[in-house]
């Protein structure tokens, strides 16, 4: 039996979480079936991680969706490679690809990974935002949410029942395994074994509040031996900066570029912050959760969806400062309670988030649609 040809889109080349779930994705798909191709419309280190296991992987630049001029590019890779599925992660990627598809009668799958429309944009920009996700949708042959969240979010703004699915994300538990040996990252950074240290390893932007995450800091007593790990880029990470050394914090607040050595720099942290604005169902807080770390975030989506405040976690307001600031201070405090909320965040993980069931019911997908 001949293998189906899958296109997997992707927006960009850096690693984020929809670019780790296609990562996880493409190594897990039975390749005795499936021959997945890559195309990411920036290069980046997801490209250069997937070229080195021997993939596919083209890059087709734009930072644009519905870059109408991307779209004979996008039809002739899906020609030559002879693609018979489309799987798109995300707005941008399925923007761009789905005309293409149409074109050549290849069936589309849409996974959101958060939809693009928040209630911190404008009335128009959000409206507009709305209307491009149902158009996508309509578009495609199957849409996947990963968080039950946005399903009903989408069911209730433009009727997706008919076409959506919830598949939620999963973890490769070989990878983040806690107990597996790891480089010394405190050593590295010369961060001292007695300092409780708080990680933040995600996309510097508005969604995931950093400069919220930095104000809460400087709410703690320097009393409490706590400080910050900031780890990834994006468009905040001056201001983010910036406001660490407006507020005297450069001692208690590491700022350390995207990094490919993720469970590394989880294993030497204690606690796992996540003070996001909106999420679909975050794979850096379930990587957090796998490699056993006590959690702090926000009741956001797909977030409250795996946590139970002073259960798996603890789940403070959106916004509050304050509030991870008291959250930081209790588990800083109180090794019992930090102890058991990461114990179970990992059972959490081993029991409903692993990468298999993942793949097996995205398997069977294709395998329905095709």
């Amino acid at each position: 039996m001949s293998k189906i040809k899958v296109l997997q889109a992707i927006r960009q080349g850096s690693i984020g979480g929809g670019e780790s779930h296609v990562l996880d994705l493409v190594a897990g798909l039975d390749k005795n079936r499936f021959d997945p191709v890559v195309l990411s419309f920036t290069p980046g280190p997801m490209v250069d991680s997937l070229r080195e296991q021997g993939i596919k992987t083209y890059v087709i630049e734009t930072q644009k969706p519905f870059n109408v001029f991307v779209w004979s590019k996008v039809k002739q890779l899906m020609i030559s490679e002879g693609i018979q599925l489309l799987h798109a992660h995300g707005t941008r990627a399925c923007s761009n690809t789905f005309h293409s598809a149409k074109k050549l009668h290849i069936p589309i799958i849409y996974t959101v990974h958060g939809w693009s429309f928040h209630n911190d944009q404008s009335p128009f920009v959000k409206r507009i935002r709305i209307k491009s996700e149902e158009y996508l949708v309509k578009q495609s042959s199957q849409t996947v949410c990963v968080s039950d969240s946005n399903y009903k979010e989408g069911d209730n703004l433009f009727g997706i029942s008919r076409k959506a699915i919830v598949i939620k994300n999963g973890i490769n538990q070989v990878r983040f395994n806690p107990d597996n040996r790891f480089s010394d990252i405190r050593k590295e950074l010369g961060i001292g074994e007695d300092v409780i240290l708080v990680g933040f390893i995600a996309r510097v932007t508005v969604q995931k509040n950093p400069l919220g995450l930095i104000e809460a800091m400087a709410k703690i007593p320097p009393t409490y031996n706590i400080k910050l790990l900031m780890v990834g880029d994006g468009d905040l990470k001056g201001q983010a900066v910036k406001l660490t050394s407006d507020l005297g914090l450069q001692d208690r607040v590491i700022f350390q570029p995207f990094r490919k050595d993720v469970p590394d720099v989880l294993n030497a942290i204690d606690i796992y912050c996540l003070p996001s604005l909106w999420e679909g169902l975050s794979i850096a807080l379930l990587e957090a959760m796998a490699m056993r770390k006590a959690i702090v975030a926000t009741p956001v989506d797909g977030t409250k969806e795996v946590l139970v405040d002073k259960h798996n976690g603890l789940l403070v307001p959106v916004k509050d400062s304050q509030g991870l600031a008291d959250a930081f201070m209790l588990l800083a405090s109180d090794v019992f309670l930090r102890e058991t909320i990461a114990r179970r965040a990992s059972e959490t993980i081993a029991e409903h988030f692993n990468t298999r069931g993942m793949v097996s019911k995205i398997e069977q997908l294709y395998d329905a649609v095709i």
